[in-house]
């Protein structure tokens, strides 16, 4: 038996994938633990009897809706994944003398498992979540790039081994990529181990019978994180949508209430949230989405086409990845019209390419083997290690 520590932000699309991969392990007679700065959302996902340790965690901040680009790239390191790492860091210290791991599995946007481990000399893994580190996306950017790195170094100085210069986005002993070479492209020194797909809770009170077994089904959905910023594009999707009633119905998810009260009918159904799996698991023709990780590889899994509206962090990488495999069409987020993102979805939805890409795509998610994939690596890197 080994233990493993799983070290996670307080990010839905980063948490969801440990589950699986966790629930795996513990399936084989291995002992898990989470280390979080919000227990109760990985109680909330991975289950009640989940041993999570708190740590010290820091919010997102409140980032200008117009940051895009370079700009946005450094507000997400300087507002929120260089803090989080140094407030998590004493947190996740304690977790390790608590826990004992015998291997620390941190996630590539969680520093401090990696700087942790590195001081303590354990060994540990990368949880690449999304695949959009594998393409270098500072790679046009020296001088965000240069700040990265001097910023990377004097947290390594406080709160890893500064002997070392391995990138904590990248362990020497193991990478974990829930995603396939055939949407993200090579990379070497990477396990690539598809999407960990596994069954969640369901949500409460969704409107079977609403669906129409006879028009073409469509999900709008911008995650959990961008509710500040959607308004205007659901309401572009809804317009786009309802001139296509006749023979599409659609769900928007509007977490955040910005379209007003949630509304019924026939044609469009705006809800706050949806069992997203269990409807893609249904019948779902296509998905338009901000291009986040978790929600793309989740609609490919299962075969569904994309438009993809990218907003800011790793999205415009990923919606780049959908498109150059061919399963899906991106359209411009904050300039869509109603015209254009109708004359996408009219693409994947009868354009027989994007679906066959999206399927090709799935066949090969399912192939690299998901939650026991990557959980055989793990199992086999604590082995080495002992």
């Amino acid at each position: 038996m080994s233990r493993f520590l799983f070290v996670v932000p307080p990010l839905v699309g980063h948490v969801n994938p440990t589950v699986g991969v966790a629930a795996e392990l513990v399936a084989r007679g291995h002992r898990v633990a989470w280390v979080c700065p919000e227990p109760e959302l990985v109680a909330r996902l991975a289950g009640a009897d989940a041993l999570v340790l708190a740590c010290a965690g820091t919010g997102r901040g409140e980032r200008p809706a117009e940051l895009r680009g370079p700009e946005a790239l450094k507000f997400l390191w300087e507002w929120y994944l260089l803090p989080l790492a140094e407030a998590m860091a004493p947190g996740v210290r304690a977790a390790v003398r608590e826990f004992r791991p015998d291997v620390v599995v941190a996630d590539q946007q969680a520093f401090a498992g990696a700087f942790t481990a590195e001081r303590l000399g354990l060994p540990w893994a990368t949880s690449a979540t999304t695949s959009a580190e594998f393409t270098d996306p500072l790679a046009g950017l020296p001088k965000v790039r240069e700040w990265v790195d001097g910023r990377l170094a004097a947290l390594r100085a406080a709160i890893g081994d500064p002997l070392r210069v391995t990138d904590p986005r990248f362990s020497p002993y193991l990478v974990l990529a829930f995603s396939t070479p055939e949407l993200a492209g090579p990379a070497e020194g990477v396990r690539w181990v598809g999407p960990s797909v596994t069954a969640r809770p369901e949500t409460p009170g969704f409107p079977w019978e609403w669906l129409d077994a006879g028009r073409a089904t469509v999900l709008v959905s911008l995650g959990t994180a961008n509710t500040e910023v959607g308004g205007r594009f659901l309401d572009v999707c809804r317009t786009a949508l309802r001139e296509r009633a006749d023979r599409v119905q659609a769900l928007i998810v509007d977490p955040g209430g910005t379209l007003g009260a949630a509304t019924d009918d026939k044609d469009v159904l705006v809800v706050p949230s949806v069992p997203q799996l269990a409807l893609l698991r249904r019948g779902v023709d296509a998905v338009v989405c901000h291009a986040g990780h978790n929600t793309v590889c989740e609609a490919l899994w299962h075969g569904v086409p994309l438009v993809v509206a990218p907003i800011r962090d790793d999205q415009p990488v990923v919606a780049g990845q959908v498109v150059d495999a061919g399963a899906g069409v991106r359209v411009r987020f904050g300039r869509v019209t109603a015209e254009r993102l109708g004359a996408a979805l009219d693409a994947v939805l009868h354009g027989p390419a994007h679906r066959a890409a999206a399927e090709r795509i799935g066949s090969a998610f399912r192939a690299a083997g998901g939650a026991p994939a990557a959980a055989d690596h793990l199992d086999e890197l604590a082995r080495e290690s002992a």
